[in-house]
């Protein structure tokens, strides 16, 4: 029987393995009570990105959250895989008919592309430091070596400029221990996972947001890449009723950087 999670009885944080349509599994953690929100991260990223807003949330609701295929600890794939099923794939296991989606970069990508392939299964989205599908970003120097470093599985260089790019306030700013060691063991991780994600031709979001019904929420940091903020305008702009905010003193690694406002905004939110 699917839920809401509005029946569960107060248990404690548990981890479970969810299968996945071609035999992967992944990470999952669920805890808290209350109306269910799901959590998922950037790419070369994992469920750890959350550690700061977790406790809080599950207060409140029912939170899961889980680490995209290939990283942290779910399987790898061996074979082509879409994280949009495998979202709907987490649900499912959980017997959610419906829940509320925070995605940051790539995780708002699902979360929105989820939420245009099955908008009656979304109850609200929050958008963190989000990337749109069908986005177009601009060319320059430092993108290019990004791009590169992935295409050549230059896991090392892909590290060093995940931290210079998207970490860009430093190790001695809140949570950049945890975010050196998630990108550092991610980087090998996340080209084989890119490497097997499949996206369709098709899924292009950036046209069709005014389709987006659930409530909105568009976060970006105030230190993020100048294109998140690019991106956010266009998010806010376009998808009927979006609220956006911005955060002081916060780059793309948001939820380590400020927790304490990140999960204010997300609590009044989801309320």
């Amino acid at each position: 029987m699917t839920t809401d999670s509005h029946e569960r009885s107060d248990l404690p944080p548990h981890e479970v393995r969810v299968p996945t349509p071609d035999g992967g599994r992944l990470w999952a953690e669920r805890n808290g009570t209350g109306s269910p929100v799901v959590l998922l991260h950037g790419a070369g990223m994992d469920s750890r990105l959350w550690d700061g807003v977790v406790a809080e949330l599950a207060r409140h609701h029912d939170v899961i959250r889980y680490d995209a295929r290939g990283l942290g600890r779910s399987t790898p794939p061996g074979e082509p895989f879409s994280d949009v099923e495998d979202l709907r794939a987490v649900l499912d296991h959980f017997g959610l008919r419906r829940a509320s989606l925070v995605g940051l970069s790539m995780g708002g990508e699902t979360a929105l592309d989820f939420a245009l392939a099955h908008p009656e299964r979304v109850t609200a989205l929050a958008l963190v430091g989000a990337s749109v599908s069908g986005h177009v970003w601009p060319r320059s120097p430092e993108l290019s070596a990004y791009a590169t470093a992935r295409r050549e599985r230059q896991t090392a260089t892909l590290a060093e400029l995940e931290l210079s790019i998207w970490a860009a306030m430093g190790r001695t700013a809140p949570g950049g221990g945890l975010i050196e060691t998630m990108v550092a063991s991610n980087a090998e991780r996340r080209v084989v996972s890119e490497e097997h994600c499949v996206v369709p031709p098709a899924r292009d979001a950036e046209p069709h947001l005014a389709d987006i019904a659930a409530p909105t929420l568009v976060i970006h940091g105030d230190h993020d890449h100048p294109e998140i903020a690019v991106i956010a305008e266009r998010l806010a702009a376009d998808i009927p009723g979006a609220r956006a905010e911005t955060i002081p003193d916060a780059d793309h690694y948001l939820p380590l950087r400020t927790p304490g406002r990140l999960t204010e905004l997300l609590l009044s939110h989801l309320s």
